[in-house]
């Protein structure tokens, strides 16, 4: 199901829970809701639709990838940019890692680690945000 993009500043700054099994229903509305987004959009977190559960999805390429209960557990080569977001009006400056590695699960909650570089790190490192409360 197609969600409405979450605004509310207060709810944003939540930190978000763990997900579950339970939660398999969020991911299918992240996906729709990122589908119906694709020309303005590359990735969302739960809270964006407004669920406080710890779920991504990030556009790499022509694929969606869901990540559940992701955790960064390296970063090197820090740098500075501004970044957009549906959920807040104007771009906002923002610090960021080119080289990042993160274990998450899959959308079936099998575990894996991955590292990731360049745009599809920092988009990941936004969502990531989005999951800690952080604006940008």
């Amino acid at each position: 199901m197609i969600r409405p993009i979450e605004k509310d500043q207060l709810f944003l700054q939540q930190k978000a829970a763990l997900a579950t099994p339970a939660d398999r229903q969020v991911i299918q509305d992240l996906q729709d809701t990122l589908a119906a987004n694709a020309t303005r959009c590359v990735g969302m977190a739960a809270n964006m639709i407004g669920v406080l559960k710890r779920i991504i999805i990030v556009q790499m390429g022509p694929l969606p990838v869901v990540m559940v209960n992701p955790q960064i557990t390296k970063a090197s080569g820090q740098y500075q940019t501004t970044e957009g977001c549906l959920s807040l009006d104007g771009e906002r400056p923002a610090k960021r890692y080119d080289h990042i590695t993160v274990r998450y699960q899959d959308a079936q909650f099998r575990p894996h680690t991955q590292q990731f570089t360049g745009f599809v790190a920092q988009i990941i490192q936004h969502e990531l945000a989005h999951c800690d409360g952080v604006l940008i």
